[in-house]
């Protein structure tokens, strides 16, 4: 299949690298230093489950120069989706597939307003993983999973093919779940409470885990997220909050998440696609979700200077 990678840091590098790896026709999409290392040097991959090193890339930061490709993998930031939208129009063709790989639960939604319904299935991975530097990603850890569906959660030929390709791939375990939704709120449900919980702390997960004063924090977070998404008519199961912390509790203990990450170097962050869309998903469906709306009040100062959007003030 013919790839292409929207976004080529931590997720969307680590993917396409392993579908590169395999033999698959992958073009990253970059810009910047990051671009200019693929383009001069390759990849590399430095990973827990086995080193990639591609010497010779396909890269550009024009979309419109590919064509019409068979998959794009969406794994920019949320907060540049409908940008990214607009940008791959170009390759989005009568058979196309779009997958986004986002942390929030809004993305295919944002995708499929610029793109239409046709193209768009609902996408989440698993992965903790950065870009250490331009043409280096680091793989640190959770094992690599992609799960993906049609929107209605019927079966189809094109997730089947889609499924296949990845099964051929190391390093990355592909699933079409029986219900999509309930896979994406699942992984929303633990990332916004380690986001949240490491942004406001700036500790790691295995500090705030075991202090009873942060791992109570967590907990009510998840909790809140639990019954946003029962409202939401999300078919959750009744130990959903119990799986959540038991994943959190397997992460290596100095992981944090990228949200906290670009939250602790005053950048930009996914806060409002995370404990920002807890608070407006909760309002819309009557629930009330205190612990999310401080943190999100706590960290919105922070978030609106990094954007250069400060409130003037006298």
């Amino acid at each position: 299949m013919k790839f292409a990678i929207m976004g080529s840091g931590g997720v969307g590098g680590y993917f396409g690298a392993r579908l590169a790896e395999a033999g698959e026709d992958v073009t990253f999409i970059a810009r910047g230093e990051h671009l200019a290392a693929m383009s001069s040097q390759g990849l590399r991959v430095s990973s827990i489950k086995g080193d990639v090193m591609l010497p010779r890339v396909t890269a550009t930061d024009d979309p419109a120069t590919l064509g019409e490709v068979d998959c794009v993998i969406v794994a920019v930031k949320a907060w540049q989706v409908r940008e990214a939208a607009e940008s791959i129009r170009p390759l989005v063709g009568p058979d196309t597939l779009v997958l986004p790989l986002e942390n929030g639960v809004e993305a295919a939604d944002i995708l499929a307003e610029v793109l239409g319904e046709a193209p768009v299935l609902e996408g989440l991975c698993g992965i903790l993983a950065w870009r250490e530097a331009p043409g280096h990603i680091r793989h640190a850890g959770v094992d690599p999973f992609i799960r993906f569906g049609e929107r209605d959660n019927h079966s189809s030929a094109r997730t089947a093919r889609l499924k296949a390709v990845f099964d051929k791939v190391h390093g990355v375990s592909a699933e079409i779940p029986d219900d999509i939704r309930v896979a994406q709120w699942s992984k929303f449900l633990f990332i916004c409470a380690m986001s949240g919980i490491g942004s406001i702390t700036r500790a790691p997960i295995g500090v705030t885990r075991q202090l009873p004063e942060t791992r109570a924090l967590i907990q009510a977070m998840l909790e809140e997220i639990d019954q946003v998404a029962r409202g939401h008519g999300v078919a959750f199961p009744a130990d959903a909050v119990a799986r959540a912390m038991q994943f959190i509790d397997a992460m290596p203990a100095e992981s944090t998440s990228s949200m906290q990450r670009n939250i602790m170097a005053g950048e930009p962050s996914e806060l409002e696609s995370q404990n920002g869309a807890v608070v407006r998903l909760g309002r819309a469906v009557g629930v009330t979700t205190p612990v999310h709306a401080l943190v999100y009040a706590a960290l919105l100062p922070q978030e609106l200077a990094a954007r250069g959007e400060t409130p003037s003030y006298e």
